[in-house]
């Protein structure tokens, strides 16, 4: 079992990022619900208790048993946590005039301390909170202030307590705290002795282990989308199981143009069982007509299941279903909040399992997207398939606004080609997050020659983003966009008019529906 730290989230808007940075210093670790009973096996080196846009002086404030950590393992508090300990071990916390937030300079008291070994005497922090601790407990000792805040960051003293302390009131996992990554590290490695070791290399070879110990000899059914993460969860399935692996990849009429042929190709030069199944007709003849973006998802997600189940049935002796689930679909479903308000719903295999009588098998569940490209470069999983931009499993459908026709799926489709082509061409692709056309349901007047048009709208929309969570959009050159509008309008004919979609996420969604 995987040395790992465990992340305690108190719905803080940073939660995750604290993750992202171990898992930058090769740490495993995992995020949980504050409510949740921990289990401190021998695997588990340290806790990290986050931030909260609660408040500790509240009557609602979030709750947590403190012995279930204290003189058990390393303890680091951020800012809420900071709060929480100061406040229900002796200390004192009161409500600040004003919300302390921004930049400031860590004067460090103690450069001897584990925690801030390495530090610069004055360091660069972000601060973020509402409250403030006036009075540390009788048992820790201040480490650190700023010049506006006496209480920066504070320690157990030596030999109170048998693990160590540590509170802090800013937020290191921020890149505004210049040497928070530092702090991180020397929480990890100085106090908790927990060891850097958790590579893409490390991953494969134990998820190898665990998967061929958890299959055995069953037949595992997978559903290949052309995307990153489908992809990669088959090839590490491949890696552990072989050909016990059976993938079903289903042309649903709504993806880029020549694509189920071309992707299909390439995973079966990956050495993969994979069957290719034509129903575009199913799909299209369902859509045709519907504009309500929820209904077009409800109907792919219906007979997606339908097409799934029926070639999952012709497989004998079937009985687990892999899905390329990853780490932030597993948060958000445990979150403090719970599940966060239907945005839209998401296209993907639910209700499978229950209908096929199933086990689930989700060999990227504990991975960040960045971390399974990584985990597919390991695998040597050719560079066009992990350097594909994220494409919705609704495919075309929400990007052809409004009701859905044959014709309009093709249009889209033919505008997006050029414009993909035309980001590889001049070498933008790989530089932006996500690029795709989207058709609009409206008609303009234009000019073709001597000839008046009354012809469709493409949008283009173009973001740079880390994870999707949010998004800016992209600065796209002028000529490339001039060339991609030119070449839009005089090849596919239907359109006459190309914009450039230039609001980021939030308060805009990447998709526009």
């Amino acid at each position: 079992m995987a040395a790992k730290i465990i992340i305690l989230d108190f719905g803080s808007q940073y939660t995750q990022l604290i993750a992202r940075r171990l898992r930058e210093l090769n740490t495993y670790c995992e995020i949980y619900p504050y409510s949740k009973k921990i289990d401190l096996d021998d695997s588990v080196k340290g806790v990290i208790f986050s931030g909260s846009p609660f408040s500790v002086k509240d009557d609602n404030a979030l709750e947590v048993d403190l012995n279930q950590f204290i003189n058990k393992i390393p303890i680091l508090a951020i800012c809420y946590g900071a709060q929480y300990f100061a406040d229900r071990l002796g200390g004192e916390v009161m409500r600040s005039n004003h919300r302390e937030y921004g930049k400031a300079m860590l004067k460090i008291e103690n450069d001897k301390d584990p925690l801030l070994l390495g530090l610069q005497k004055d360091s660069q922090i972000w601060m973020s909170h509402g409250d403030t601790i006036k009075k540390i407990p009788e048992q820790f000792e201040l480490i650190a202030h700023t010049e506006s805040i006496p209480v920066a960051a504070f320690r157990s003293k030596k030999f109170t307590y048998r693990q160590p302390i540590y509170c802090i009131q800013f937020h290191p996992e921020v890149t505004h705290s210049l040497e928070g990554s530092k702090i991180l590290e020397n929480f990890v490695v100085n106090i908790c002795k927990c060891p850097c070791d958790w590579t893409p290399a490390s991953y494969v070879k134990d998820s190898i282990v665990e998967l061929r110990n958890k299959i055995g000899n069953d037949t595992v059914v997978l559903g290949l989308s052309g995307g990153v993460d489908s992809s990669v969860a088959a090839i590490l399935m491949h890696k552990a199981i072989g050909k016990q692996l059976n993938c079903i990849f289903i042309d649903n009429g709504l993806l880029r143009k020549n694509e189920f042929e071309e992707v299909l190709e390439s995973y079966k030069g990956l050495g993969l069982n994979v069957k290719g199944v034509k129903a575009n007709k199913e799909f299209l003849s369902e859509l045709n007509g519907v504009s309500d973006p929820e209904t077009k998802r409800k109907i792919i997600g219906r007979v997606f299941i339908e097409v799934f189940e029926k070639e999952s049935k012709l497989l004998p002796n079937v009985k687990w279903l892999a899905q390329g689930t990853i780490y932030p679909d597993v948060i958000e479903s445990v979150s403090v909040h719970g599940p966060s308000v239907t945005i839209k719903s998401h296209h993907n295999v639910g209700g499978l399992p229950e209908k096929l009588n199933l086990k689930i098998v989700e060999p990227l569940r504990m991975l960040f997207k960045d971390e399974v490209r990584k985990v597919g470069a390991e695998l040597e999983l050719h560079n066009k398939i992990l350097s594909r931009h994220p494409f919705p499993g609704p495919g075309l459908a929400i990007r052809v606004l409004g009701a859905i026709t044959e014709d309009k799926v093709k249009l889209c489709q033919d505008a997006d080609f050029i414009y993909i082509n035309i980001l590889k061409e001049t070498g933008w692709y790989d530089k932006v997050w996500q690029a795709g056309a989207i058709l609009l349901p409206v008609q303009s007047v234009g000019v073709m020659g001597d000839e008046r048009t009354y012809e469709f709208t493409i949008a283009l929309r173009c973001v740079n983003s880390m994870d999707g969570m949010t998004a800016e959009w992209s600065k796209l050159p002028h000529d490339v966009l001039a060339r991609i509008s030119s070449e839009i309008i005089n090849k596919v004919k239907g359109i006459n008019r190309v914009v450039y979609d230039i609001s980021t996420k939030p308060p805009a969604t990447i998709e526009w529906e």
